[in-house]
């Protein structure tokens, strides 16, 4: 080994370093711990028993809106009076578990479905988070916003985030289909009352329209459907199923679109985007939907983050469950979700609406609501 020719430059000079001094205290560093990949079990566990007792006070007032009439409701306006409070009792605070217990069966289907499809592509994300919603002013219908899980690693290729993005809304919509049917028996048909009551009409999805014609066929002139709370929250379901397959930015239908398209899917973003500000002004309960998806837009943007292998393509298979996904999310789509009645005044110029006539089914829609 030789030392390095040519001219060697000035000597290094080490500057002396002060003395070290024994009563000098220092602070070890350490590191803070990195959350759980998983998420909190505290918390997770804490948000699921919150949103449980939202939903179920929010269902013991569904169930008290099942038990009472239209008719009943009606006499209750006329004479000037509210509808009476909801019992308070332990036993009648457990009836709201109908509702609750199919809406967190829905939703955690959903979410579990993500979960799982995540797993078995060592997809690191967290395990489901519930959103309770308090059961105040308009709020009482559903009593939660719905529940998520957090990806926090890339995805492998346009497959599995193919995969991930359809499991749940399929899971969702199995268990939703079979709620739906059982909570339509158990509902009931109600006269109408002579003179049309203030209230709210939920919209039909083509689903819930074939499902309430098989349980009860045609329904009479004069009589509405009064929804068991089991029926209410398959309804929340088969809506929230098809606002996931919206095939807008991150969310499962922009999943699925971008797995199929590729990064043509942006197109199909900007559309739906533009489709969303329409149904505003068709009705104003897409508002706040379309809000929320304007915001995500504003914060993400409207390109589909890209997968590790952009470039796998997918089978014939998928292809198909690809259709399979924009047919649920047809059958479950309705473009008035919630819509208040009012009845008309009385007019010479305007016909008085006649006891014998539906007005729900003349207006498309159905599900009598009295909250």
């Amino acid at each position: 080994m030789y030392p390095p020719s040519g001219p060697q430059g000035p000597p290094i000079v080490i500057p002396d370093l002060p003395p070290v001094n024994p009563d000098d205290q220092y602070d070890d560093f350490v590191p803070k711990p990195l959350p759980p990949p998983k998420g909190r079990l505290v918390i997770q566990v804490g948000l699921f028993l919150l949103t449980l007792a939202s939903t179920t006070i929010v269902g013991s007032l569904h169930y008290f809106s099942f038990s009472i009439t239209f008719e009943q409701v009606a006499e209750m306006l006329k004479n000037n009076q509210l509808p009476a409070a909801p019992p308070s009792s332990p036993q009648f605070i457990l009836l709201g578990l109908w509702y609750s217990v199919t809406v967190l069966a829905i939703l955690g289907c959903h979410e579990m479905g993500h979960y799982i499809a995540c797993l078995r592509y060592n997809i690191v994300a967290t395990r489901p988070f519930f959103l309770p919603l308090p059961p105040i002013g308009p709020f009482t219908l559903t009593g939660t916003l719905g529940a998520f899980i957090r990806i926090k690693s890339r995805i492998p290729d346009r497959i599995a985030l193919f995969d991930v993005g359809i499991a749940g809304p399929i899971a969702g919509f199995v268990v939703a289909v079979p709620a739906l049917f059982i909570g339509l028996s158990l509902s009931r048909l109600d006269r109408l009352p002579a003179e049309p009551i203030f209230g709210l009409y939920l919209g039909e999805p083509l689903l819930f329209q074939f499902a309430q014609w098989a349980v009860w066929g045609t329904i009479a002139d004069g009589y509405a459907l009064n929804m068991h709370p089991m029926a209410f929250a398959a309804w929340f379901g088969l809506l929230a199923t098809a606002l996931n397959l919206f095939p807008i930015s991150q969310l499962d239908g922009g999943h699925i679109s971008f797995a199929v398209f590729g990064k043509r899917s942006v197109y199909l973003t900007y559309a739906m985007i533009v489709a969303a500000i329409g149904l505003t002004v068709f009705s104003l309960s897409w508002l706040v939907w379309t809000a929320l998806m304007l915001l995500m837009i504003y914060l993400v943007g409207p390109h589909h983050p890209p997968t590790l292998d952009d470039e796998r393509v997918l089978g014939k298979g998928r292809l198909l469950l690809a259709g399979i996904a924009l047919l649920i999310w047809i059958v479950c789509f309705t473009p008035s979700p919630i819509s208040p009645f009012e009845p008309e005044p009385e007019s010479e110029h305007r016909e008085r609406i006649d006891v014998d006539r539906d007005p729900l089914r003349e207006l498309g829609l159905s599900g009598y609501g009295q909250l």
